[in-house]
């Protein structure tokens, strides 16, 4: 060995001599230093406790591990299972929202007639709050586009258009004043499916109306009796929302912002009736004294009236001149033929100034408890001599009629709120309605009543030589003609040439007739002459719009074969909601189908 050692030195010379013996392990040598060191680290040889020990560790630390890589795929399920929930919950949701937004803003859904009104009277006790609270919301969601509407253009067949002072609308039907004495909602009204909307009444200056409360509802017959007295804003007021509406409408359809784009909509340059603001509908605003106006004082009742056209004529399709509202005293004294026909001749020349180039109609309200021939015929006197253009049939009125069915007993309290003061109104109104719309159809078609003029001398001499008998009157001659016709007669009797006794001249009867001109009956195109001299509407037949009582669509059309042109609505839409237009207006087309 010692040998062999000295030959591996000798091979290798200068280099320390191997440690062939007491080496360390060669696992043992690549280990780094800090784990030999470490007196946590104790190796797998070194006792089977301690191997068995780190074997249980790592085992438990793999089942650790598995646990927990098992607990992330559960929650990742759990996680992906409650994703799939949201999202069904959502679109169940979405698609909830949008069946009951397209049911609920349809003027078709049932629930505007069951389920709404019983609602808001169990909530509203008092019927006006009810009413504030209806016209509240309309105003708040008719700009969110959550208002009820009449969807899918069911007047776009055309079986209910009429036309009106030369416009064409879409139906017959139309809404009340009283409903927006304001005028703050005529376009989510126009959206329940009416042609018309009457807004009003509105007087010269604010005034507060009748102490509260007010409106009283008949719920057993669908009525309401009220007594608010015209409470109104005041004439500038509404004209400034008015005015705000119109430059709102022009700025949309780009004419743009201020007066210039207002009055190139006001002139039609949009195409678009001035006060609707929409193809095929009219918006009427209905005018009154303030109360506080004497009512002896014409002059002043006037200048009432004239106030307020002068500033809300430019806006309205039709002005509507209210001297019949029960609640205002000495109102209905206006109706009278003298004060009448001095209020409406006024009126008709302030419509006839408004700043525009198309001018509005002119009608006057009238009510149903001036019923005997005299007063109606005073009226009609005084809608010829004015040159008004038509009469709306019925308000409220201070009778209290049967209930309804015949023979009905009306619960007690009912009872005691038909002794309430002020107007009523509902479906009891309706027989009264439709018996006046044909009084007055009638007498309107007859024309101006003519009173009997004196014949002159010369013709009496001619009648006498032509060996004709004498006659009453000229206006008994011509029988229910217009004025103009009645003012020829008169002339051509006047141009005859009466002989001069100085002359010698014979002549004979036939002579006589063949010099006379022929006077021949009143025809309709010469009373319609008339009609169009003194209205910006050439039609001799006045126009006839009936309210009260309307509240379904063969009542509506009973009406109109009774000589109106416009069946109106107010109080059928408390009760039956804001579907009540829509409804009439279908049961109309059912009726039609059946003829």
């Amino acid at each position: 060995m010692a040998a062999r050692a000295n030959v591996l030195s000798r091979h290798a010379p200068g280099r320390a001599p191997l440690r062939l013996f007491n080496q360390a392990p060669l696992a043992r040598q690549w280990q780094p230093s800090s784990l030999l060191r470490s007196p946590n680290v104790r190796l797998a040889s070194t006792t089977p406790e301690a191997a068995s020990e780190t074997a249980s560790k790592a085992a438990a630390e793999t089942t650790k591990e598995v646990k927990e890589t098992a607990k992330e795929v559960k929650r990742g399920t759990r996680s992906a299972g409650s994703r799939f929930k949201r999202y069904a919950y959502g679109t169940t949701f979405a698609l909830l929202s949008g069946v009951g937004y397209l049911y609920f803003t349809d003027t078709r859904a049932s629930a505007h007639q069951y389920l709404v009104p019983p609602l808001i009277r169990t909530i509203w006790t008092d019927a006006e709050d009810a009413h504030h609270a209806g016209l509240k919301a309309l105003q708040t969601l008719y700009p969110l586009g959550l208002h009820p509407r009449e969807r899918g253009d069911p007047d776009g067949a055309g079986d209910l258009r009429i036309t009106v002072f030369g416009h064409s609308l879409d139906n017959p039907i139309g809404i009340s004043a009283g409903l927006d004495k304001n005028a703050w909602i005529p376009d989510p009204l126009f959206a329940l499916g009416p042609a018309i909307v009457e807004v009003g009444g509105i007087t010269p200056k604010p005034q507060a109306g009748n102490p509260l409360p007010r409106v009283f509802r008949v719920t057993s017959q669908e009525g309401l009796i009220n007594r608010c007295g015209l409470n109104s804003e005041g004439a500038d007021s509404v004209a400034a929302r008015l005015r705000q509406r119109v430059r709102e409408y022009a700025y949309q359809i780009g004419f743009g912002l201020g007066p210039d784009a207002e009055q190139a909509v006001l002139d039609g340059a949009a195409g678009v009736p001035p006060g609707s603001l929409a193809a095929g509908r009219l918006m009427c605003v209905q005018v009154a004294k303030n109360k506080n106006t004497p009512d002896t004082d014409i002059e002043a009742v006037k200048d009432d009236y004239v106030y307020c056209v002068d500033r809300l004529a430019k806006y309205a399709d039709v002005i509507v001149v209210n001297v019949s509202s029960p609640n205002t005293p000495g109102l209905r004294s206006l109706q009278r033929v003298e004060p009448l026909t001095r209020i409406l001749t006024g009126v008709v020349a302030a419509a006839k100034s408004a700043d525009r180039k198309t001018k509005p109609a002119v009608m006057v309200k009238v009510s149903p408890d001036e019923d005997t021939k005299e007063q109606m015929s005073g009226i009609c006197d005084a809608v010829w001599e004015s040159g008004v253009d038509g009469v709306i049939v019925g308000n409220t009125t201070k009778s209290r009629p049967a209930p309804l069915p015949r023979g009905y007993i009306m619960p007690t309290h009912e009872q005691e709120t038909l002794l309430e003061t002020g107007g009523y109104s509902g479906p009891q109104l309706f027989d009264k309605t439709l018996g006046m719309v044909a009084k007055y159809r009638k007498m309107l078609d007859q024309g101006p009543r003519i009173a009997p003029k004196e014949e002159k001398p010369e013709a009496k001499a001619l009648a006498a030589a032509a060996g004709e008998a004498p006659e009453t009157t000229t206006a008994e001659k011509i029988g229910s003609g217009a004025k103009e016709v009645a003012s020829q007669v008169s002339s051509a009797f006047s141009e005859v040439k009466v002989a001069d006794p100085t002359e010698n001249v014979t002549t004979s009867p036939d002579d006589l007739t063949e010099m006379a001109p022929v006077v021949k009956a009143p025809t309709p195109s010469a009373a319609e002459e008339v009609a169009g001299d003194r209205s910006p509407y050439s039609h001799v037949s006045k126009e006839i719009w009936a309210t009260g009582g309307v509240t379904n669509g063969k009542q509506a059309l009973q009406l109109l074969n009774a000589g109106a042109s416009v069946a109106m609505v107010y109080t059928t839409m408390v009760f039956n909601g804001s579907g009540a237009v829509t409804k009439i207006k279908n049961q109309m087309r059912q009726e039609i189908k059946k003829e």
